[in-house]
């Protein structure tokens, strides 16, 4: 029974007129509803439109669609790895087995065990200096009475009446020229680490010394920078005593020699190349370099920077910009040109200073943007394509500004040098710490060598 038969016709009556204006107030709150639904749905197509999304997909145009799940067939096919690129675990020096002896429920004691995991700490052992006291023994003998004094010898372990050993100079050679820290950070280093206190003179002339075992293989290097067909060379500022110098750098693919002098004249790389020097010598355009009796390959990276910032100079004019491309470009030619009969290579270079000097040609002598550029391009012209007639010569001096930048960093951190000693040490081991770390060899291991076979 629902209860509506206990009630009267009248109480009927009145419980359908209640329910007949509930239902039509409801239609009227339907209505309105609609017609609010409706202007959000336009006012909906109208931002879509606005986003660029007016497909009615629901999503901008900009935004990246979802990838598709590969099937997996398709991840079956995948390209397996030749090894993972998990950390590698390392041979262990020292083992610590973590064990529970007695059983936490029970309390029965417990033995043997299996390893269930392991974990690996790699530390740094806290060693202090090692200080070894060499005596020589006297012994008498008993039949003639003459006295016996064992020789001590040292070699390979010390240089001459040092007091330091080859790998502790090593060392300092290191972190003075590789890692281009300060003497007096040195110091500290060595006191925090080892234990010992050096003086700031004795760490000075542990450099002296190393430098001076190395002036034999110094000049070999000079040797072979002058026997190499082709070498770059740059210079950068570097202060002695308070005045400024410069530190001249000469490079090969094997070989970096580094050399100061207070000029920064023609007869530095004249001196260092020697007379009669015939290879190539790539450069920036610096004049000291034009008046050598060499053939230049000038620095195309040089160029085009200078091109770019001429280009975002005068980003309004768009003449400028078109020059800028234009000269980039027959760069760029030039580059992906190959061949390798020289008559070809030769009719190529000489095809394209012609291209380029039709491009500075009309800017020469004339108030232009371009004019300035254009009269290093006339000036340089013999010296921008000596790479396309002999492609073993670079088009850029990359290994030269490679090779200056550490002595950059250092002049920025120490300001220079105090003497002609200590500059000349400093050249010896830039040249011999340059050479190795160009040969992928280990620095400190071929400083301890150096040393050893003094």
């Amino acid at each position: 029974m629902s209860g509506l038969d206990d009630l009267t016709r009248e109480e009927l009556k009145a419980l359908v007129l209640s329910l007949h204006e509930t239902v039509t107030k409801q239609q009227e709150t339907i209505k309105v509803l609609e017609a609010r639904v409706a202007e959000l749905e336009a006012e909906v197509a109208e931002l879509r439109a606005k986003l660029g999304g007016g497909s009615g997909s629901g999503t901008p145009d900009w935004v990246k669609p979802n990838r598709k799940q590969r099937r997996a067939a398709e991840r079956e096919e995948r390209k397996k790895r030749k090894h993972s690129f998990t950390r590698k675990r390392e041979t262990p020096t020292e083992i610590v087995e973590h064990a529970v002896d007695v059983c936490s429920d029970c309390g029965r004691k417990l033995s043997g065990g299996w390893v269930a995991k392991t974990r690996q700490v790699i530390e740094i052992p806290e060693v202090p200096i090692r200080v070894i006291e060499h005596r020589a023994i006297a012994r008498k003998c008993g039949v003639c009475g003459k006295t016996h004094i064992a020789k001590i010898d040292l070699s390979g372990q010390v240089v001459g009446k040092m007091r330091f050993g080859v790998k502790l100079m090593s060392l300092v050679a290191e972190l003075r020229t590789v890692c281009r820290m300060p003497v007096k950070q040195i110091q500290g280093l060595l006191k925090t680490l080892c234990g010992v206190h050096i003086s700031v003179g004795e760490l000075s002339e542990m450099l002296h010394t190393t430098a001076k075992a190395g002036e034999e293989m110094y000049l070999k290097l000079r040797d072979e920078i002058r026997g190499s067909p082709v070498v770059n060379a740059d210079e950068t500022g570097w202060r002695q005593d308070g005045v400024n110098g410069y530190i001249w750098s000469f490079s090969t693919p094997q070989t970096r020699y580094f050399v100061y002098n207070r000029s920064r004249a023609s007869d530095v790389p004249k001196e260092v190349l020697g007379d009669g020097w015939s290879g190539r010598l790539v450069c920036d355009f610096y004049s000291a370099y034009g008046v050598l009796n060499v053939v230049c390959q000038r620095c195309w990276v040089h160029l085009l920077r200078d091109l770019k910032k001429l280009k975002e100079k005068h980003e309004e004019k768009t003449d400028v910009a078109a020059w800028v491309d234009a000269v980039a470009n027959v760069y760029e030619r030039a580059k992906e040109f190959e061949n390798e009969i020289p008559k070809f290579r030769l009719e190529a270079k000489m095809a394209f200073e012609r291209e380029l000097m039709a491009l500075a040609l009309p800017y020469l002598g004339k108030k232009k943007p371009q004019s300035v550029l254009a009269g290093r391009i006339e000036k340089f012209l013999a010296e921008l394509f000596v790479f396309v007639e002999e492609p073993e010569v670079p088009s850029d001096n990359n290994a030269a500004e490679r090779s200056v930048r550490p002595s950059v960093i250092a002049r920025k951190i120490s300001g220079g040098t105090r003497s002609e000693k200590g500059s000349k040490t400093r050249m010896i081991l830039m040249s011999l710490f340059g050479t190795w770390k160009l040969r992928n060899l280990e620095t400190i291991s071929e400083c301890r060598k150096l040393l050893a076979a003094c």
